[in-house]
């Protein structure tokens, strides 16, 4: 992948319970939920690097239709 690092994270049950609740509300995965409460708590505390690329974009990219007319998904 991209750059992208894992990390092993240990929490309480019920914090992970809440989290997976909040995620799915929200139609994210649990990783894309914490990177997101991440980013916005770095955001907040004004200690988001300055070259940090943008989440990527949630969903499926839309369909545009070639010179034939036919659907096809963009990048």
């Amino acid at each position: 992948m991209s750059g992208r690092r894992q990390v092993l994270l240990r929490i309480d049950p019920a914090v992970h319970d809440a989290l997976t609740r909040w995620a799915n509300d929200e139609f994210r995965s649990l990783n894309a939920q914490v990177e997101m409460i991440l980013r916005r708590a770095l955001d907040d505390a004004g200690r988001m690097p300055k070259h940090v690329a943008p989440p990527p974009k949630r969903g499926r990219p839309r369909a545009t239709a070639d010179k034939s007319g036919t659907a096809t998904e963009s990048d």
